[in-house]
């Protein structure tokens, strides 16, 4: 019923010992009440984060480092909203948010997609029946581009320079109409995409070509909650899902002369065939040559048994939080 955004300190990063573990606990910088679920959230620069909410309101917080302190510095009521803004009840969960200094992108439930500025009162464009179904997630392609996943499987590009309000082009699942999640686009080569969705499956999409999948890989037994991308290191791939695992998924391309992982359980033993035909342009994640490499994929956390809700990973560190109602912050992904 009281949700609050947090601010954590991880403590001093230089702080470690010598064999590299860390010292210091996290410790709490400062909190304040947010009204509604947090569905998603990210930081818009230094001292801002964007938060999305269920009751379909978008609001920046501002982090005061001098008093330690957040306020919420503007406000976006109902930018999501099923019947109109007015009504009491009529938002709409607001499902993801994503933040290219000084532009927002939101999406919900209501298939809404709002482009706002962080210094402007109002939306800079709506697209009002931008879906049929639920929004679930969205990220750029580029800094005029944006994707986003639905409940029907569908993968979906929109050109924010162009005033129609269609998608540019559509992607989507053969088959059974999965509700499609998350979905994360390669650091470095844009036209690689990956997205998850309710039946645990990792979906590599090639948005250069068809309007399918390139490859479809055997992952989580329940939804897959958050998929990224290393944001330096994109041979790597990170899955959270609601059987309580967390895989990384490694296909850079020297594989089979790594020393192996600790495998434990379950499918997270799999090695998933993949190959580079040009191995300077071609990303691993879209090869399909069985005979050459292996992909490896480690479960980080094996004997999780609660929903693992979301991730995010940056250097040697991934931070995770679960049902359990606790954050994990593993500091040693490569060591």
């Amino acid at each position: 019923q009281d949700n609050r955004i947090s601010l954590w300190s991880a403590g001093d990063l230089g702080n470690a010992g010598l064999n590299g573990e860390y010292h210091g606990e996290p410790h709490l910088l400062c909190d304040i009440q947010h009204n509604g679920d947090v569905m998603d959230m990210q930081f818009l620069d230094q001292e801002r984060i964007v938060v999305a909410s269920s009751t379909g309101t978008v609001t920046i917080f501002r982090h005061h480092q001098n008093n330690q302190t957040l306020s919420a510095s503007h406000r976006w009521e109902k930018a999501h909203h099923h019947v109109d803004q007015d009504t009491s009840c009529g938002g709409a969960a607001c499902t993801g948010v994503v933040c290219n200094n000084p532009e927002i992108v939101t999406v919900g439930e209501d298939g809404r997609i709002n482009l706002f500025r962080a210094d402007q009162k109002d939306s800079v464009r709506t697209i009002d029946n931008a879906d049929s179904s639920t929004l679930h997630a969205v990220t750029f392609l580029r800094t005029t581009e944006i994707l986003t996943v639905n409940s029907i499987g569908q993968l979906k590009i929109w050109d924010l320079r162009q005033q129609r309000n269609e998608p540019s082009q559509i992607f989507s699942l053969a088959g059974d109409r999965v509700p499609l999640h998350c979905v994360d686009r390669h650091p470095n080569q844009q036209h690689i995409v990956a997205t998850g969705g309710q039946d645990g499956m990792l979906s590599i999409w090639d948005i250069r070509q068809g309007t399918m999948p390139v490859s479809l890989l055997n992952a989580h037994e329940a939804e897959m909650w958050e998929v990224h991308f290393h944001p330096s290191n994109p041979d790597h791939l990170f899955t959270c899902s609601e059987d309580g695992s967390l895989w990384h998924w490694d296909a850079s391309t020297n594989v089979s002369e790594k020393p192996s992982f600790l495998h434990q359980g379950g499918r997270s033993t799999t090695y998933l065939s993949h190959s580079t035909i040009n191995q300077s342009v071609v990303s691993a994640w879209l090869s399909n040559d069985p005979t050459k490499d292996r992909m490896e994929i480690t479960n980080l956390i094996p004997n999780q048994t609660l929903s693992v809700n979301s991730l995010d990973v940056l250097g040697s560190c991934l931070v995770y939080g679960t049902d359990s109602e606790a954050i994990y912050v593993n500091r040693q992904l490569f060591a």
